[in-house]
């Protein structure tokens, strides 16, 4: 009874907002299937960090001895579900239309935007840095590059991106209103598909390695095992391996994540301002992502003669495939005979190499300046 008083009395109001938020993260990953592999682990280990005298963490409790192995020492968790990623995509419609790649380039924009907002908000260079990642729209690569730069707000930051990426169905058609008109998403695209050879398939994850090591070495460990997963599916001869690494190999490493990233999440961290501000910035980092994609089309368009329906440009974001499906539902809403699908599969698969390019573009400059 002792123990049972001492525990209540121990209970903080911080405490009590961190229930909060991990029963609200449960909800919408139930009742609203936003990201539940990640929010449900996530919003259960807020809770289960947050009871007094709790267990599981200190030197020798298993969510730090997990936090440590897997995240703070290496990040071997955000590289392992890298190479599930790259078994789970097809570079085809991406292959079929290479100029597909620059919308994922354009549509990092909000990154960059978003790092030199935070630093005017006071954050140190390294946690702006951090914040700005969250535009990346990659959970991984999220996770990677703050821990990379040992930011201590960790856990709002991939709370923040997590969340944003269930919110794409909401967030990005918000945004590309505001910069669209109707015509402009009702123009119509011929698609011409075409025949990607086996020999091009194996050989563009291998290239692309190399050439993304030559621009950004410190985005060789991140593109390195993305296109080792997709040199797994491609190349043909072990497709057990491809298999595992697409189910067992994501859903056990997702489930890690989102119950060690919770480790962090006690309150006296997380209930702050500051994590008020990062959720902001966050939500501005997908906006102008949005939107530098879109109009980064409609800057195209003045030199074609085929105009490019510039929502394509907002699937350059790495949320995949869920932006690709956002932008097809939003073509069909204004003519429900307009098929754009393939070019935004195109973007948004292009959005994912280049938001890991753009992380490690991030880890090479930020320490210098």
């Amino acid at each position: 009874m002792d123990v049972l008083i001492k525990g209540i009395t121990s209970i903080s109001w911080q405490m009590l907002v961190m229930w909060a938020i991990g029963a609200l993260l449960i909800y919408l990953a139930i009742a609203k299937d936003f990201e539940p592999s990640l929010l449900l682990p996530m919003g259960f280990g807020a809770i289960l960090v947050n009871i007094p005298f709790t267990g599981v963490l200190g030197e020798h409790g298993p969510l730090s001895i997990l936090f440590n192995s897997g995240i703070a020492n290496g990040e071997l968790f955000p590289l392992l579900i890298f190479i599930g990623i790259g078994a789970m995509i097809d570079f085809g419609p991406l292959l079929q239309n290479p100029f597909m790649l620059l919308f994922g380039a354009a549509a990092q924009f909000g990154i960059f935007f978003t790092i030199a907002l935070a630093s005017l908000f006071g954050f140190n260079i390294l946690d702006a840095a951090s914040i700005g990642i969250i535009g990346a729209a990659d959970g991984p690569t999220s996770i990677f590059v703050a821990t990379k730069f040992a930011s201590k707000y960790l856990p709002q930051i991939t709370v923040a991106a997590y969340s944003y990426m269930a919110l794409v169905p909401v967030i990005q058609p918000f945004a590309i209103k505001l910069v669209t008109t109707k015509k402009e998403r009702q123009i119509r695209m011929k698609y011409k598909a075409s025949d990607v050879s086996k020999t091009t398939r194996i050989l563009f994850p291998i290239l692309i390695t190399i050439i993304a090591g030559l621009i950004s070495p410190d985005s060789v460990a991140l593109i390195g095992f993305l296109m080792f997963g997709n040199l797994l599916r491609e190349c043909g001869v072990l497709e057990r391996l491809s298999t595992t690494a697409q189910n067992e190999l994501v859903n056990i490493i997702t489930i890690l994540i989102g119950i060690t990233i919770a480790s962090t999440m006690e309150a006296e961290r997380f209930v702050t301002v500051d994590t008020l501000i990062i959720i902001g910035l966050g939500l501005v980092a997908f906006v102008f992502d949005t939107i530098g994609g879109v109009l980064f089309a409609k800057f195209i368009n003045l030199f074609r003669k085929e105009k490019i329906n510039p929502m394509i440009g907002a699937a350059g974001i790495s949320a995949f495939p869920m932006s690709a499906r956002v932008i097809q539902k939003m073509a069909q809403k204004e003519d429900n005979q307009n098929f754009i699908l393939m070019f935004a599969v195109g973007a948004n698969v292009a959005g994912q190499v280049a938001s890991v390019i753009a992380g490690g573009l991030v880890l090479s400059l930020v320490p210098a300046l």
